[in-house]
């Protein structure tokens, strides 16, 4: 497989950086007087920020690669193509429009056949973006003191994170969207991401591979392998874990699904 080049790396950094500025102004901007409606800031940073990737990521475009955004028109194109950036230009997009949430966030990755390799999220709301251009260290990750910590979302806790939460005896640390529940893992504000009930590729691609290169277990529910540049990007259930609960994790995810998943 094709490695990613450095480049590769710093431009999924200033990208995910450059558009979560872009994002922080138009908020403010909007949210300035206290009256605005949240479903047009939620729609304008969905578009503003997808358009802003797509003109930067042009001249690679042109070079060869090709893009899956949330917010573009898929085409099955992509699939000829062994390097495939996924973006998600505003993830959380519920939690954008609630200022002053911090719990969402920009993704930039590049697949390179179907292998999570480069990435970046970053937290605007934060002023932070963790990304493969330089790894983030996660301590200990041989050993988790005291009692673990499962992030779930705020709004409807998939069945998968309350049965490990409940197997383990963890904390329930609550957030909004994908890239911020791996975000958390990534800075040690959470042990365990376990994710059930739907999601997509680009829901998932940049966490990962901010993960994995942190030395997180970042795996399918089940234990496979996470692939991207798939046909169908549904990609419905994803676990992110500390590496000393991934063993017990498995495990408990295990009896879930033998138990039917419920």
């Amino acid at each position: 497989m094709p490695a990613p080049t450095d480049d590769d790396h710093a431009l999924a950094a200033r990208l995910a950086d450059e558009a979560g500025a872009l994002l922080m102004d138009l908020r403010a901007e909007r949210t300035a007087d206290g009256d605005f409606d949240p479903r047009e800031l939620k729609d304008d940073g969905d578009l503003r920020s997808h358009e802003l990737l797509m003109a930067a990521l042009a001249p690679r475009i042109e070079a060869g690669d090709a893009v899956l955004s949330e917010e573009g028109r898929d085409s099955t194109d992509r699939l000829a193509h062994a390097r495939v950036w996924i973006i998600d230009p505003l993830d959380g997009t519920r939690e954008f429009g609630e200022p002053p949430r911090t719990d969402w966030a920009v993704h930039v990755a590049l697949s390179i056949e179907g292998a999570p390799v480069c990435g970046a999220v970053a937290l605007p709301g934060l002023d932070r973006v963790l990304s493969t251009a330089e790894p983030p260290s996660v301590l200990d990750l041989d050993e988790v003191p005291g009692r673990p910590r499962v992030v779930v979302s705020r709004t409807r806790p998939p069945a998968a994170a309350t049965w490990v939460a409940d197997h383990l005896d963890a904390e329930l640390v609550e957030m909004g969207s994908a890239g911020a529940k791996v975000a958390a893992v990534v800075q040690g504000l959470a042990d365990v991401y376990p994710h059930s009930g739907g999601q997509y590729e680009w829901d998932s691609c940049a966490p990962v591979a901010v993960a994995a290169a942190a030395g997180l277990v970042a795996t399918r529910l089940d234990g496979a392998e996470l692939r991207y540049n798939e046909p169908d990007p549904y990609l419905p259930d994803l676990l992110v874990c500390h590496r000393a609960l991934a063993e017990r994790s498995r495990s408990i995810i295990d009896a879930w699904l033998a138990d039917g998943g419920r």
